[in-house]
């Protein structure tokens, strides 16, 4: 039984009209925005250590929760997406993610109070699940890769933390907070007037259970998952932890080290798009099978350790852009090959498994490093699942035909 609304599908050759740029930017700006206050706990990560006397798995399981939670957040909002649209979830959540932002400032002298507030942050991390299946809809297949590619651009949030927050720090403990806080509100306005969801989109009438069932009923959403998990959770988990390895083991000061890890994202963030466009004209799954090669390789070299210029800063770098590319062509895939009604629900799925693969490296990273002193096994290991994503996605997903 069909349980959603019909609507004509928009064809293949149509141009994407004002309305798609306009939605585009304004996801990619929220998306941005979101993903700033959802990384605000990383870059004073070093900060809160020494402040309250944190061992080192006892930082990266702070630095760690938005993570948790931001991640398994987003099967539930991309389902709601689906049913009630971007119109109203984008300025909604971008709302609610003020609160936790602000109560970082009273948190701040207590570790269990940060663990609280840094579950509540994690809310920030859900907007993703709300930007794809709007970006999807407005544009027509021809050009969905590079314009989720582009919307995949928001996560340079995470570099805009990485390099801004410790410096607005210096000028005051609170000030990052009340910067971020004061964007989200601007932000959380002007989405309420200027995101529009596609006329005649198609709305589920079935409930968010039954929703989530089909969606994870479905091979390739577990396919796409694990594929996911590799390059967005590499990405994450480097975001939210290379300050603290590039602190720790090449013993730079927090700014450098905050500098770094986002010049780290900026590379990724520049090469989402090129995922994209690069899936417009290939296969995708052939573009993530050579991305996620590449940075197999590099996390290879970066295990043995070398100097951090130029070698292992040229590492880390070239990594970078292989997880870019693999994450944007990666939701390429998603595109071509999820029904327009279940986007939502997959995207909040394979969004959660993406997010929850930058869960745990962080974890293990801080975990080894107390044990054995070194992070060369973290690395091997990175290697390992990017091999290995390498390997299916040109094996089995290269099979998966493009739609029309």
């Amino acid at each position: 039984m069909d349980t959603t609304a019909k609507q004509s599908p928009a064809p293949a050759t149509e141009k994407p009209s004002g309305a798609a740029y306009r939605n585009l930017v304004m996801a990619t700006i929220g998306f941005a925005l979101t993903f700033w206050a959802w990384n605000l706990i990383a870059p004073m990560s070093a900060d809160y250590k020494g402040r309250l006397g944190l061992s080192s798995f006892q930082q990266s399981l702070l630095v760690a929760v938005p993570v948790l939670v931001g991640s398994l957040g987003r099967i539930p909002v991309g389902a709601l997406t689906d049913k009630y649209g971007a119109r109203l979830m984008f300025p909604l959540i971008s709302a609610l993610t003020i609160v936790p932002v602000l109560l970082l400032i009273p948190a701040k002298d207590s570790y269990g109070a940060m663990l609280a507030v840094g579950f509540l942050l994690g809310l920030g991390g859900t907007t993703f699940a709300i930007g794809i299946p709007l970006v999807n809809s407005w544009f027509p297949p021809a050009d969905r890769g590079l314009a989720l590619g582009v919307f995949g651009m928001g996560m340079g949030g995470v570099a805009l933390s990485g390099y801004f927050t410790p410096r607005i720090a210096e000028h005051g403990d609170n000030l990052p907070f009340l910067v971020v806080a004061g964007a989200l509100v601007v932000y959380a306005a002007l989405a309420a007037v200027l995101v529009n969801d596609r006329p005649g989109r198609q709305v589920p009438t079935d409930t968010l259970a039954h929703r989530l069932g089909a969606a994870g009923r479905l091979r390739v959403t577990w396919e796409l998952s694990a594929l996911y998990a590799i390059g967005f959770g590499g990405i994450v988990a480097f975001g939210v932890y290379l300050p603290t390895y590039l602190k720790t083991w090449y013993e730079l000061s927090p700014t450098d080290a905050g500098t770094k890890a986002a010049g780290f994202a900026l590379v990724t963030v520049i090469f989402r798009p090129i995922g994209g466009w690069l899936s417009d004209r290939m296969h995708p799954a052939l573009v993530s099978s050579a991305a996620l090669g590449v940075a197999a390789l590099m996390a290879i070299v970066q295990a043995f350790d070398p100097k951090l210029m130029p070698g292992g800063t040229i590492a880390l770098l070239i990594m970078a852009a292989g997880l870019g590319t693999a994450s944007g062509s990666v939701f390429a895939l998603v595109s071509q090959v999820t029904p327009q009604a279940k986007v939502g629900s997959v995207t909040g799925i394979v969004g959660a498994m993406g997010g929850l693969g930058g869960f745990v490296p962080p974890l293990v990273m801080g975990a080894i490093y107390s044990s054995k002193g070194s992070y060369s096994i973290g690395f091997m290991l990175l290697s390992d699942l990017a091999l290995a994503g390498c390997v299916y996605a040109y094996g089995r997903m290269r099979n998966i035909q493009r739609d029309a």
